[in-house]
């Protein structure tokens, strides 16, 4: 169901994985994740022109420069774009054919190769996808349906299957879906106003509510992202232009409202990103054309305003994504078709464009994502 540009612009909230960079040649870098090497790439997915742009990107400068053989064909209407934690399977959902296109990645090039049986039926309008810390399952926010789409992977093609009792229902118009860094729970953005929470069977990949889910939000929930130390839940709400912050129940998966919930944001939020450190949290505006940038208190969940903030992007921005080594931030701009690029100061979060921001990419880009963290 394709309502308007502040609908379908979701995209997958899991910003949950920490890498170790490493110098690779031709001035990008290769990060370590779940012990293998994977290229530093940028994907990012263009409903207007059905494929997936490829960045590389430097890791000294940040600048992105294209795949060969960039952009890769999807399927109709991609709006969002998940990698795995090592970098080796790039899962995107197709919101327009209702499926979920799986590619291998090239681990030198960040080249895709579409995967055996690609692209993979989901729900209607399917809008956000992500992949779990532990490289065991995808999961697809379904907006048309008011579901979940679960699948296993095959760790050695990418290839999915199904999960038991998949799909599994969630709240009125899902936009995004994150999964914690232990792999126990999931969380939903419902376009309604709340929360969705699960947990999820760690040898089956089965969703079951949490008690309590969902968890009141703000107006039409969009994005959803969970801190790299699971401790805090939070979800961009665009009709409330604010951002609500949950503590976790470590336990049991459910959310509680933190102190001082929500924060105020810029118009028409549609994109939240948690550093890797867990010290900043950014919101894309897309109605305001920027990016609000906070630091958050890993203690009470609290969210304080970066100095300068916000800072000034492309034309609606759709997404946003911190590089796995935490010093570059990547925006999708879907009304500029364009990727703006910053520098994150590491003491303070604030934010300075790259040389050269921003950099092209297909018609009306939507979701963004670096391994492990779409």
């Amino acid at each position: 169901m394709k309502k308007s540009l502040s609908m379908v612009f979701t995209l997958s909230g899991l910003f949950l994985l920490t890498g170790c960079p490493s110098d690779g040649g031709s001035g990008g870098v290769n990060v370590t994740l779940g012990g293998s090497s994977a290229p530093a790439i940028a994907y990012v997915a263009n409903q207007g022109t059905n494929d997936v742009s490829a960045y590389t990107f430097n890791s000294t400068t940040g600048v992105l420069t294209a795949v060969t053989g960039a952009p890769f064909s999807a399927g109709t209407s991609p709006s969002s774009a998940a990698v795995s934690s090592n970098g080796s399977f790039v899962y995107v959902a197709n919101s327009g054919a209702n499926t979920l296109s799986g590619f291998t990645v090239n681990s030198i090039t960040g080249a895709l190769t579409a995967v055996a049986g690609s692209p993979f039926a989901a729900g209607t309008t399917p809008s956000a996808v992500t992949v779990s810390p532990n490289n065991a399952f995808v999961f697809v926010a379904n907006q048309g349906t008011n579901n979940v789409s679960a699948y296993s992977i095959n760790s050695s093609t990418g290839v999915l299957s199904g999960v038991a009792g998949s799909p599994f229902a969630a709240g009125t118009n899902p936009a995004a879906v994150a999964v914690s860094p232990n792999s126990s729970f999931a969380y939903v953005a419902n376009g309604g106003g709340d929360v969705s929470a699960y947990t999820i069977n760690s040898s089956t990949g089965v969703l079951s509510a949490v008690a309590g889910s969902p968890f009141a939000a703000g107006t039409n929930s969009s994005a959803v992202a969970v801190s790299p130390n699971g401790l805090f839940a939070l979800a961009t709400n665009l009709g409330s232009n604010d951002i609500s912050v949950y503590s976790i129940n470590g336990s049991t998966g459910a959310l509680s409202a933190v102190a001082g919930s929500p924060f105020s944001v810029g118009t028409s939020p549609t994109g939240v990103a948690v550093s890797p450190s867990g010290s900043f949290v950014y919101v894309a505006n897309q109605g305001s054309n920027n990016v609000s940038a906070f630091t958050i208190n890993n203690t009470t969940g609290a969210l304080t305003a970066v100095a300068g903030s916000p800072f000034s992007t492309g034309t609606s921005p759709a997404g946003v994504t911190v590089s796995p080594n935490g010093s570059f931030l990547y925006v999708a701009n879907g009304g500029s078709n364009n990727v703006s690029a910053f520098t994150v100061n590491s003491s303070t979060g604030v934010l300075a464009a790259v040389t050269g921001s921003p950099f092209s990419a297909g018609t009306t880009p939507s979701g963004i994502a670096t391994p492990g963290r779409p």
